[in-house]
């Protein structure tokens, strides 16, 4: 029998870093995609992204194919009006275009985005996802649900980047939603954690179950079920994440 207690503790030292979660989903990147990246550790994917190739981020505030993100040590460079949804700014790139946020969330709902990715508290093994809580959000505070709805729904692919459990060592894999949805449901993917690779099969709204296909070096397939709540089928080819 799996102690699971004695894995949660194994998980605190043993899970990969947000960095190379980052990593894993740059590969699932092609040449010429249009990509939005959610705050948080889908940011880090674009650190990562093969040079070789292409991809045209798009970013909520009204910028598509935009550059690198100007560093703390490069702040004489920043151009107050260039700057993504988690306000980082970022270099123009030739060829970047510029429009308004009405544009930017038209391109997320017409669908003409191939991928976004997007951290959040829950994903259900029918790829429901949650990233919000709050009943009444704060005036003025800026915090809100922002446009992880629109994120959810609108790209191709929805890719979600968490971590495996959460402080309390809960898994965040669950059966069901505890927080409330975000979008409409079985809309995720693609679950990339610091433990496991993870596939929700079927399509955009026919979610039919998740397919363990990567974990993490030092864990087994075993070790990952036991610390997520959902049931994962194992793929025929399963194998430690390779990045």
């Amino acid at each position: 029998m799996v102690d699971r207690a004695r894995l949660v503790e194994k998980y605190n030292t043993s899970k990969l870093d947000r960095q190379t979660i980052g990593m894993r989903i740059a590969k699932e990147f092609k040449d010429g995609d249009c990509v939005n990246l959610g705050r948080g550790i889908p940011l880090l994917a674009a650190d990562y992204v093969d040079p070789a190739i292409d991809i045209y981020y798009q970013a909520e505030p009204g910028l598509l194919g935009y550059g690198a993100a100007v560093t703390i040590d490069e702040w004489e460079d920043v151009d107050m009006e260039l700057h993504d949804a988690a306000m980082r700014h970022v270099y123009p790139k030739a060829g970047m275009v510029s429009f308004d946020m009405g544009e930017a969330f038209n391109m997320l709902r017409g669908h003409h985005l191939d991928a976004g990715v997007i951290g959040g508290f829950e994903v259900s093994e029918k790829g429901d996802f949650a990233n919000w809580a709050l009943k009444t959000p704060v005036p003025h505070s800026g915090i809100s649900i922002g446009g992880g709805f629109d994120l959810v729904v609108g790209p191709k692919r929805c890719i979600v980047a968490i971590t495996h459990l959460d402080k309390q060592g809960r898994s965040k894999i669950v059966r069901e939603l505890h927080y409330p949805l975000t979008g409409g449901r079985n809309m995720v993917d693609l679950v990339v954690t610091d433990l496991a690779v993870i596939e929700v099969v079927g399509p955009k709204g026919k979610k039919e179950g998740m397919v363990l296909k990567e974990y993490a070096p030092g864990w087994t397939v075993e070790e990952v079920q036991a610390v997520t709540e959902a049931h994962l089928t194992v793929a025929p080819d399963v194998k430690e994440i390779e990045l």
